[in-house]
């Protein structure tokens, strides 16, 4: 029943939603043990794919990876489904709540009227619960939000069927079984590789730390190719993915940091507790980078740096998660 399923606060909407889903069915997986486990932790420019005329950029791994990987290691049975229209997508969803099963999703933030206004704006990878269904008002548990809220039927299919990249399409996802046991320590050993993978092997200039220097490299030739205003426009865009969607670039870092030290207790795996401290300095390195960029954008003459300072900030950062990402990958488990 509705009642049954227990609304968790959490930093990042996936990580988040997966943490609350895996504790209904009856396992306690903590947000920061979810993530890493689920190889969240990412960083990507995309010159190519633009929103609204600004490139991408992303902190995180594609939506959709967390839930789907760490249900895949822990050995949970799952169900995933994108629709072709409105109807049918919510007469599953229907369907499924009729079956008291909670059902993760994806939707547009700007179409969740459960929001406070000045949080809604066009961000359509943003995932949430939805427990239950009363007096037509479906229930819901948003992980970025205290308490639990509630949402008609016509905002809700807007918003599983927001326009833009990426589409939501009506995607939603829930457990359907859940074994009596299950091997954490092969989850932490798999996610740590899988995250090492990401961030250290792409020979592509668009993704892991090759992205950071890409990006670095383009903010640096910003004053020559685009107009003050586009400048703006760009690094607000950037600082927005960074501190505001989800838990951005510096908010992941402690998120994965506290990975770690988790992994470093359970394991009693003293080096990934040295390992952890470090990933909270990197965070640290990235709150630093965007309080430089505000400044710019804001134009205070205060503390100002130039934007070649900026780019050798963010050199400096990709430097740091370069070495950091090749020690982790360097050790070795029991």
């Amino acid at each position: 029943m509705a009642e049954q399923f227990i609304h968790q606060q959490h930093a990042h909407c996936e990580s988040g939603v997966t943490s609350n889903l895996l504790k209904h069915s009856g396992i306690a997986l903590s947000e920061p043990m979810t993530f890493g486990i689920g190889a969240g932790i990412f960083f990507g420019h995309l010159p190519f794919v633009k929103v609204s005329g600004i490139p991408g950029t992303t902190f995180r791994i594609w939506p959709g990876y967390i839930f789907k990987r760490v249900t895949q290691r822990l050995g949970l049975k799952i169900h995933t489904e994108k629709f072709s229209n409105e109807a049918k997508a919510m007469e599953a969803l229907d369907q499924a709540l009729a079956r008291n099963i909670p059902v993760g999703m994806i939707a547009g933030v700007y179409y969740l009227n459960y929001l406070p206004e000045a949080f809604r704006f066009h961000f359509n990878a943003h995932n949430l619960v939805v427990y239950g269904k009363e007096n037509g008002q479906y229930l819901v548990s948003d992980p970025i939000l205290e308490g639990t809220s509630q949402i008609g039927y016509d905002d809700l299919a807007r918003a599983r069927f927001a326009k833009g990249f990426p589409e939501p399409k009506g995607k939603m996802y829930y457990i359907t079984e859940a074994p009596d046991t299950i091997d954490l320590a092969k989850g932490i050993k798999d996610g740590i590789k899988q995250t090492c993978f990401f961030m250290s092997s792409p020979p592509v200039p668009w993704f892991g730390i090759n992205a950071i220097y890409t990006l670095a490299n383009k903010i640096e030739k910003y004053p020559e190719k685009l107009t003050p205003r586009q400048c703006t426009l760009y690094l607000g865009n950037i600082i927005r993915m960074q501190e505001e969607i989800g838990t951005g670039g510096g908010g992941f870092r402690f998120l994965y940091a506290a990975f770690l030290q988790e992994a470093a207790q359970y394991l009693s795996h003293n080096e990934l507790g040295k390992l952890s401290e470090r990933c909270t300095k990197m965070g640290d390195q990235w709150r630093n980078f965007a309080y430089s960029a505000a400044r710019i954008c804001k134009a205070r003459e205060s503390d100002l740096v130039s934007y070649k300072e900026l780019s050798a900030l963010l050199r400096g950062i990709g430097d740091t998660e370069k070495q950091f990402f090749k020690d982790l990958k360097a050790v070795r488990f029991s």
